[in-house]
C-alpha cells in the first residue's frame, strides 16, 4: 500500500528532472548548431587599405563577418576569409566588426593604425587553420548562455515538484490521524 502512495511523487519528480534538461544541449547533442563560436581578426591592427584575416572558430556553419569599413564576407565552414579594408577609413580608430554564424552574433574590434602605412602579415594563425567541431565531451560549460525563457520554465518545474511533495506529504499525514 506504501508503494503505491510513493509512486505519484516519484514519477512527479522524474517528470521534472526530465524537463528541466536544457534544449540547447539537446540540440548540440543531436547535431543542432551550437550558438557559441570564436570570432578572430588578424592582425587587429590595421591601416587604411590594408588586409586581414577573418575566423570564426567553433561555428558550424559558414559565417559572415561585417563592419563599417569593409564590405560582408562570407566565411566558410572551418575556414578563413579576407577583407580588404576601405581606404577612407579613419586613422586611430576602432571599428566593431559584427560576426553572425546562425542565430547567434559576436564583435570584435579592429583598429585602424595612426601611423605610416605598413604591410599587414599574412602568416596564418591558429583561427585560419583550426578545424570546428572538437569532442563533445559532457558539454562541462559548452552549451550556450541562460536563457529567461528557460529558467522560468526550470523555476516554474521546480516549484511544481515542490508543491506536489508537499500536497503529496500533507495528505499522508492527514490519512494517519484517523
Amino acid at each position: 500500500m506504501r508503494a503505491i502512495r510513493v509512486a505519484p511523487v516519484a514519477l512527479l519528480g522524474a517528470a521534472a528532472c526530465a524537463l528541466m534538461t536544457p534544449a540547447a544541449s539537446a540540440q548540440v547533442l543531436t547535431g543542432g548548431t551550437p550558438t557559441t563560436f570564436t570570432p578572430s581578426i588578424t592582425p587587429s591592427t590595421v591601416a587604411p587599405g590594408g588586409r586581414v584575416t577573418l575566423g570564426a572558430v567553433g561555428c558550424t556553419s559558414d559565417a559572415t563577418a561585417f563592419s563599417g569599413v569593409f564590405n560582408t564576407v562570407t566565411i566558410p565552414r572551418g575556414r578563413s576569409a579576407t577583407a580588404t579594408v576601405d581606404r577612407t577609413a579613419r586613422r586611430g580608430a576602432v571599428y566593431q566588426v559584427t560576426f553572425r554564424c546562425g542565430t547567434a552574433t559576436r564583435t570584435a574590434a579592429l583598429t585602424i593604425t595612426s601611423g605610416a602605412t605598413t604591410t599587414p602579415s599574412t602568416a596564418p594563425t591558429t583561427s585560419s587553420t583550426a578545424m570546428p567541431g572538437g569532442v563533445l565531451g559532457g558539454l562541462g560549460g559548452s552549451a550556450g548562455g541562460v536563457e529567461p525563457a528557460e529558467v522560468a520554465a526550470g523555476s516554474a518545474l521546480v516549484t511544481l515538484a515542490a508543491a506536489g511533495t508537499f500536497l503529496a506529504l500533507r495528505r499522508r499525514r492527514t490519512g494517519r490521524q484517523h
